[in-house]
């Protein structure tokens, strides 16, 4: 059949369903449609791979994501920004199903692009009893689900009884689907999307009782550049923060800048980092990295040890059931948030390129013979609850 007749046979058949909020129904008849013509979303007419203007590179294609149901949900009042405790009230009424990973409507701040999330909300979430929440940073070209499926956090998390949160960046907001890390309006506590992505957290935090002391921000390549940057702006939201294949915070100011970063590491150290209080650090970087390099989250690792003077290292080496070898350094604080205390921690995967170790092969930048980053992450994330203020 004519591809051109094709659309407009498709447009016909899922128009009525978006008008009336069947996404789910609409999405399904798009993708039979597409499977029925020999096409994925991702190679049909229209939609080829980002050029090389684009701040990082895209993925060979996109796979097919159904593992999420997709449910318009009203966005709740944001809470009360000062809460520091840990939420005990009865989760709102409003609040998702447990077991569920859905699509959540969002109302934002004035002006802010970004109209919705996904949320996963474990098998085991109950009435009154806070849970630790994750806030997941998709990189570029992907999208929440893509990121789901690829990191596997929703299964890892559900034992620990966490939410994970994952927001869509507009693409209104940049072209090709990334954070804007790198440009000052997206910089600072308070502005642009890194208070977008807070009042999501927030937003969250409102429908379901979350533990504030256990709210933890990852990302891969881009969504962990804007990580470092949440960490750096937000430590009373944050207790700790894990950075796949990203940049320090600062890294760039504008897009010559970020590419330049990407390629040999950021110029200098940034002009503001993290005080003593800036959370725990874990950072994944692969050696071979040509996207971004592995300078990178070497730097990251010394910005953190910056405000922790004299901490100690201790360092192994192993290898990953796939055969990826590793070196993992554990930096232990020698004085003032107490002695011993974790300040960063650091695997540089040897071999590795640019993509999230030990992901799922379904999803983009994954590399499954790696050791298992979202394991090491959750694990990292559990021990370091936020100290209570």
């Amino acid at each position: 059949m004519d591809w051109n007749k094709k659309v407009k046979q498709l447009l016909n058949e899922v128009t009525p369903l978006m008008r009336t909020g069947q996404l789910a129904d609409a999405t399904r008849a798009i993708q039979q449609a597409l499977r029925g013509h020999g096409m994925s979303a991702a190679t049909a007419p229209g939609n080829a791979a980002a050029g090389p203007a684009a701040a990082w590179k895209a993925p060979l294609g996109t796979p097919d994501v159904e593992d999420a149901v997709v449910i318009d949900r009203p966005s709740a009042p944001a809470p009360d920004a000062r809460r520091s405790a840990p939420s005990s009230s009865p989760r709102d009424a409003r609040a998702d199903a447990c077991g569920t990973f859905t699509r959540v409507a969002f109302a934002g701040p004035a002006g802010a692009p970004q109209d919705h999330y996904y949320l996963s909300v474990p098998p085991g979430a109950t009435v009154g009893t806070p849970m630790p929440l994750i806030l997941m940073l998709h990189g570029c070209t992907q999208n929440p689900q893509d990121f789901a499926l690829g990191t596997g956090m929703n299964e890892a998390a559900a034992p620990a009884n966490a939410l994970v949160l994952y927001p869509a960046q507009a693409q209104g907001a940049n072209a090709h689907g990334c954070w804007n890390w790198f440009r000052p309006q997206d910089q600072q506590r308070g502005h642009g999307e890194p208070a977008t992505l807070v009042a999501m957290v927030r937003d969250v935090m409102a429908r379901h009782p979350v533990d504030a002391r256990r709210v933890y921000v990852a990302g891969l390549s881009a969504g962990g550049a804007m990580a470092a940057l949440l960490a750096r702006e937000y430590p009373d939201v944050f207790a700790a923060v894990g950075v796949h294949s990203g940049l320090q915070a600062g890294a760039a100011h504008n897009m010559m800048g970020a590419l330049s970063a990407m390629k040999n590491g950021a110029k200098g150290a940034p002009a503001r980092e993290g005080g003593a209080g800036a959370p725990p650090l874990i950072v994944f970087h692969g050696d071979a990295d040509e996207t971004v390099h592995a300078r990178n989250g070497e730097q990251l690792l010394a910005a953190a040890l910056r405000s922790a003077p004299g901490a100690r290292p201790e360092a192994e080496t192993g290898q990953s059931p796939g055969g990826q070898r590793y070196t993992r350094t554990v930096y232990r604080a020698a004085s003032g948030i107490g002695p011993g205390a974790v300040v960063a921690e650091h695997w540089q995967l040897n071999g590795a390129g640019h993509a999230w170790a030990g992901g799922h092969a379904r999803g983009s930048y994954t590399d499954p013979r790696g050791v298992d980053a979202t394991a090491q992450m959750l694990r990292f994330f559990l021990e370091h609850p936020r100290a209570a203020g």
